[in-house]
């Protein structure tokens, strides 16, 4: 990883985060159409038009990557390097106009994230994560914070509607023993644990294009980002993931996991 000549590509990633923020400012005002999607999730014009814009510019400059997003068919999926896109992570949030939503772009290699960034249009704020490298927010590097263990840590996670039954009952042992459990948040929740305000994200069911982004990020800030299993997230990852800003805590909450 660290000898691939990346700085080209975070060059573009930003360059795409420019493109796809000024789209999302210039609509943030006005009340978006929305359409449910056949899982019933929302999709509005905005989230089309920001992965079309993105999307050109990727073939563009880069036609013999591959593409993987949210809102339209995969381009040559099995490619050296895919791009994988999110217009906007937390949909919802931004239908409502709360500003805790994030463009989510990274870059995969072989199946494996290697660049990652979250960026939030609205508040300016901007995540980059290199594998192998620093996490920057803004043009600060940034890391996580100790908290060793879950008796002290804030705990975050988008919606508990997430969960299966069983999982709910896991995740509620751990809510339980947690010092703060927080809701809401999608991508901004692994921002802020990339900055140190918070300790622990636990979600299931997430896409590619949902967590792609996130792994570089979480990983290049001093944390670590697994599956349930405390596997490696790639391209083949089912969704479910433990984050942590902390290796001890996040020992720990697998240790619970595996126990039941």
């Amino acid at each position: 990883m660290r000898d691939l000549p990346l700085q080209p590509y975070q060059n573009f990633m930003s360059k795409l985060a420019d493109i796809s923020g000024q789209i999302i400012r210039d609509a943030y005002h006005a009340i978006p159409n929305i359409v449910l999607k056949q899982d019933q999730s929302p999709v509005t014009e905005i989230d089309l038009a920001v992965e079309m814009a993105l999307r050109a510019q990727i073939t563009e400059n880069y036609p013999t990557h591959g593409i993987i997003g949210e809102e339209y068919d995969d381009v040559n999926p099995d490619a050296e390097f895919v791009w994988v896109l999110d217009p906007i992570d937390g949909t919802q949030s931004f239908m409502i106009g709360r500003p805790i939503f994030g463009t989510l772009i990274s870059l995969m290699h072989q199946g494996e994230p290697v660049l990652g960034l979250i960026d939030q249009p609205i508040t300016g704020e901007r995540w980059l994560g290199v594998g192998g490298g620093e996490c920057l927010y803004g043009g600060d590097v940034i890391h996580t914070r100790a908290c060793a263990a879950l008796s002290e840590a804030t705990l975050c996670t988008t919606s508990p509607d997430l969960f299966d039954v069983e999982q709910f009952k896991q995740f509620k042992t751990i809510r339980g023993k947690s010092r703060h459990a927080i809701y809401g948040g999608d991508c901004y929740s692994y921002g802020l644990l990339a900055r140190g305000r918070v300790d622990v994200v636990i979600e299931c069911g997430l896409k590619l294009h949902d967590f792609s982004a996130l792994a570089p990020i979480i990983h290049s800030a001093g944390g670590i980002m697994t599956d349930w299993q405390g596997k490696a997230i790639t391209q083949q990852s089912d969704g479910n993931v433990v984050v942590c800003g902390d290796a001890r805590l996040h020992r720990q909450i697998l240790e619970m996991l595996r126990e039941g």
